[in-house]
């Protein structure tokens, strides 16, 4: 709480009230100035709970992922096809009309690849195909930096979604298993004009 401090003429006032004043105790000195007294503040203890070794320890380890997954991203897109037919697709009840296996393949020699062949298919008239990346090999050893595993199967989505293929693919989502998994992916493309 701040105090407010008196003015000159509110002490020249005070002064003049206690001159004339008759006192009480007459044997006794006059009081300094009255000051406020402070608002007494509420203290705040902190309540601690007991504690337990091990009761806040999770379960299992902490991913270090700072993106969502590439599934989680792909599933949660929104459908921009056909309705029933996605649904078809994601059941694997859809057969691909064309695939392409991009395993082992460098990004250099990837990327030329999956463009050629989405817009030869598109050009073609097919509507639904494979895109075979595989899952990628495993991280060899656990550094300081996460890294993800599987380069063509996080870059050939992002390859999908910019041009000259974003004007060719309506939809991409990942494979049934029994098209390859978390290996594959489903391409459907849009009707060639």
């Amino acid at each position: 709480m701040v105090r407010r401090r008196l003015t000159p003429e509110e002490i020249d006032l005070w002064h003049r009230v206690v001159d004339r004043a008759e006192r009480l105790h007459p044997d006794q000195k006059a009081q300094p100035l009255p000051l406020p007294k402070p608002k007494p503040t509420r203290q705040i203890t902190p309540r601690i709970d007991a504690l337990e070794i091990g009761q806040k320890a999770k379960s299992k380890p902490m991913r270090h992922d700072l993106k969502p997954s590439l599934h989680d991203h792909l599933t949660s897109a929104p459908v921009q096809m056909d309705q029933k037919a996605f649904g078809r697709m994601k059941r694997g009840k859809l057969v691909p009309e064309a695939r392409i296996d991009l395993h082992g393949m460098t990004l250099d020699r990837a990327h030329p690849a999956l463009t050629r062949f989405i817009l030869s298919a598109q050009a073609s008239g097919n509507r639904l195909v494979l895109v075979i990346t595989g899952k990628g090999k495993a991280a060899d050893g656990y550094g300081p930096m996460p890294v993800r595993h599987g380069i063509l199967k996080h870059q050939v989505p992002q390859w999908l979604a910019m041009p000259p293929l974003a004007q060719a693919v309506l939809q991409v989502s990942p494979a049934h298993i029994k098209h390859g998994g978390g290996g594959a992916f489903y391409v459907y493309l849009r009707r060639g004009r």
